[in-house]
């Protein structure tokens, strides 16, 4: 095929933050783009360590790399560092702003695009954290879309910065409100300030800091021109339309969920495991997906429970000590990915120190407890039958994917728009039980116990299950597409999505003349 021809349907800019979740969601829908759309070409860009990890998943004809230069220690950062991963989380902010130093660079790529394809790109994604690439799609001509993960977590997060309705005098206030009314959500929809993340609750000052960051941020993603959001229609009625009503009159168009198609099987899937071709963002894991799934083989099905945090999460010294000691007393099995806790570097080897004396060993004897440090593989532990109930820091990539194979949530978030998630998940959905918050307040193992057994063992528990269920076939259902009888092209609210973006976007064929 002439490099003509596969160039017909446009070229696609995609711009993700450096963090795990923003990447991996960014991979996913770069590779469904490339299935609907396989003569789009795309342009994945990030800074050269990434560039170097993702390149072995990103192995398309159509799906290319380019790095940014950038300098972690010209901004007060650790050398070599450039994903949120391989920093302690007080320094994440400091990348967030440093990252604005790419946007030199990102100018001039896009400029050598144009001027060896003769024609501007088709339009450019760009992470929320990269709002003024919007700048950039403006000065040269072309399409801006911001890609958010979920409808319900986005439009709280934009709302709470925007109009600050837990402060009882705006911004200027330090008195909060205990109980309040979210701006663009129904009536009854309210917020404790104990659910919001922390930063919204900071002194003053430090709120006032982050308040005009994030409001520089959503003024530019009001101004792209529409906002592709990880979800989908059926299962974020209530947070899709509250999206849309914070973006008017820009269009919302939900594509997710963009999980890989083995985790859209159904009950076919929920046999002995199913393993991916390869970790989705080239990290290592710290057990083969074979042998994880050789353990979980062993057990009943729905009686485990997986916890993780996240790729960039953790708890408390005294917390982790306290889930252990609940995760022992619920007597269910359970498979745990470690990470050192808060106050500790994300690359120092985890210590049997931070959990109870003995724990380690007693899981290793009575196969109770599969611990794993680093990296598990999350998708084929969650796929497989065995595995009852998710404990979660409440990220979207990971509530989709629980969702996705109709397994009930505990909800510990931590940071970000996950309270919100969790609370979504907790009221809206009816699909998950919150057990605490961050690293706040008191948590006793006795606490873990009761909740555990909860979810996994009551009559409450199971009609968790039975409605995650529900959503998982909501889930299929919007990422269907099939010939009917009468020879009708059927195709779920997805695919339909996607289809209506990409139609949009490749249709406009702007050309080299048109910015000079």
């Amino acid at each position: 095929m002439s490099t003509q021809q596969q160039q017909d349907d446009g070229h696609i800019i995609m711009f993700p933050f450096m963090a795990q979740g923003h990447l991996t969601r960014f991979i996913a829908l770069a590779k469904f783009i490339s299935q609907r759309k396989p003569n789009t070409k795309i342009t994945f860009v990030t800074t050269p360590l990434n560039f170097r990890r993702l390149q072995p998943t990103l192995q398309t004809n159509n799906i290319c790399l380019a790095e940014l230069p950038f300098s972690s220690a010209d901004h007060g950062l650790p050398p070599n560092t450039e994903n949120c991963d391989s920093l302690p989380p007080h320094l994440i902010a400091t990348l967030l702003y440093a990252s604005k130093a790419l946007k030199p660079s990102f100018d001039n790529l896009i400029d050598e695009i144009i001027r060896a394809e003769k024609r501007v790109p088709s339009c450019i994604i760009f992470d929320f954290f990269f709002g003024w690439a919007t700048e950039t799609a403006n000065r040269v001509g072309t399409p801006s879309f911001v890609f958010t993960p979920g409808g319900y977590g986005t439009a709280m997060m934009f709302s709470m910065w925007l109009h600050s309705p837990h402060r009882k005098n705006g911004d200027d206030s330090k008195e909060l409100i205990e109980e309040f009314h979210v701006p663009k959500f129904p009536d009854a929809c309210r917020l404790h300030i104990s659910q919001l993340p922390s930063r919204l609750r900071d002194s003053n000052q430090e709120f006032t800091t982050y308040a005009e960051f994030y409001r520089m941020h959503i003024s530019f993603s009001q101004k792209s021109d529409g906002m592709l959001c990880n979800s989908v229609e059926e299962i974020e009625v209530v947070g899709l339309e509250a999206l849309r009503n914070l973006m008017e009159p820009k269009p919302v168009w939900p594509i997710g969920p963009l999980l890989p198609s083995f985790l859209l099987q159904g009950n076919q899937n929920k046999n002995n495991g199913c393993v991916a071709s390869q970790s989705r963002t080239g990290k290592e894991f710290g057990i083969s997906p074979e042998s994880c799934i050789e353990w979980l083989n062993h057990q009943k099905p729905s009686s485990v429970l997986f916890i993780s945090f996240g790729s960039q999460n953790t708890i408390s010294a005294p917390k982790m000590m306290e889930l252990a000691l609940g995760l022992e007393k619920s007597g269910k099995c359970f498979i745990w990915v470690l990470r050192p806790p808060s106050g500790f570097e994300n690359t120092t080897e985890f210590k049997s120190e931070w959990l109870p004396e003995g724990f380690v060993e007693r899981m290793s004897q009575t196969k109770k407890g599969l611990l794993i440090k680093t990296w598990a593989p999350q998708l084929e532990i969650l796929c497989h039958r065995s595995t009852g109930a998710f404990l979660s820091h409440c990220g979207w990539n990971s509530v989709l994917e629980s969702l996705s194979q109709g397994v009930p949530i505990i909800g510990w978030p931590l940071y970000a728009e996950q309270p919100y998630n969790s609370k979504m998940l907790q009221e809206e959905m009816g699909v998950s039980v919150q057990l605490a918050i961050g690293n706040e307040g008191e948590l006793y193992s006795e606490d873990v116990k009761n909740v555990v057994k909860y979810v996994m063992d009551s009559s409450q528990g199971e009609e968790m299950r039975n409605k995650a269920t529900g959503i998982a076939e909501k889930i299929r259902a919007a990422m269907s597409e099939d010939i009917d009888e009468a020879g009708s092209h059927q195709k779920g609210s997805t695919i339909k999505s996607i289809d209506d973006f990409l139609a949009n976007v490749t249709s406009k064929k702007l050309s080299y003349e048109s910015v000079l």
